[in-house]
């Protein structure tokens, strides 16, 4: 905390209520997840450790975390839909599901046309605000083995999207400058695969094809480290990276050169630079921010 007075009031906090609860361990699915959609579509695998979405024509499928965090690291291992996956949209996000004032962090995996890279895409909804997507083609085939995917969420810097140990995206807290973080809210963790067809591949010219289903996309090691207690002082009392160390301040110099070589060379889309949709870039996205 940065002041003896935050810290005694920290600890008041926590003594009034009950001892914060911190998750920091692989999970299995019945532990720490539930089905909230089509549970026929659904398949556990390796004795509850791996998890297998489907989709066809008659539904797609998802599961949630059964609690909600207050800022942390969640990370998953995911096999992405192979072979022709045009139109589909594998999801792993978080959510504090209020349809009005909701926050959101999202990663979005579309799928394509053999042979075309797979395009992971990210949003950040704010207070209820998103329309904040950014597009990152993957530097490998997604569907040919596991890869972790992560978002790092704390409450006074950033939140950080990676796939393996790199970093796709930083959202900075501008809260001094106006900017919407999601800050407030505990969110839970989700997963869906679905159809996105009018959309996903290509703006949507690419459909699905159904000969080709049904679809699976493949979890395992489910990660979650983060604080279940509604309140920041409980959650800075834990004295996790995630919350208030060196770590979760910056990127360290490697995370940021890999950061840089991704935006370089892997970015197709942000919306920061879409003159269509935003004449003027966002106040986030001007240089020096």
């Amino acid at each position: 905390m940065g002041s003896m007075a935050s810290l005694l009031f920290a600890l008041l906090w926590v003594s009034a209520f009950f001892s914060p609860s911190v998750f920091a361990k692989p999970a299995t699915f019945d532990q720490d997840f539930q089905v909230t959609w089509a549970r026929n579509h659904i398949k556990q695998t390796a004795s509850g450790s791996a998890i297998q979405l489907q989709l066809d024509q008659t539904s797609g499928s998802g599961f949630a975390s059964k609690r909600k965090y207050l800022f942390g690291r969640v990370s998953m291992k995911i096999k992405l839909v192979p072979g022709d996956s045009a139109g589909t949209v594998t999801a792993f996000y978080m959510s504090s599901d209020n349809s009005t004032v909701r926050d959101e962090l999202d990663f979005e995996f579309l799928g394509n046309r053999s042979s075309q890279p797979y395009t992971v895409q990210t949003n950040v909804f704010a207070r209820g605000k998103g329309d904040r997507e950014q597009r990152v083609n993957l530097w490998f085939d997604p569907s040919a083995a596991f890869h972790t995917y992560s978002i790092l969420w704390n409450r006074d810097h950033h939140i950080v999207f990676y796939v393996d140990d790199v970093p796709i995206r930083v959202y900075k807290n501008n809260e001094a400058r106006g900017v919407p973080y999601p800050r407030y809210q505990p969110m839970g963790i989700y997963s869906t695969l679905w159809n996105g067809d009018n959309w996903a591949t290509r703006g949507g010219l690419e459909k699905i094809d159904w000969t080709k289903a049904p679809f699976s996309a493949y979890y395992e090691e489910f990660d979650i480290e983060g604080c279940t207690v509604p309140g920041p002082a409980a959650c800075a009392t834990m004295g996790k990276n995630w919350w208030d160390g060196p770590a979760c301040q910056e990127l360290s110099s490697t995370e940021a050169r890999k950061y840089r070589w991704v935006r370089l060379n892997h970015m197709v889309y942000d919306y920061c630079t879409d003159k269509t949709r935003n004449p003027v870039p966002p106040i986030e996205c001007r240089a020096g921010i």
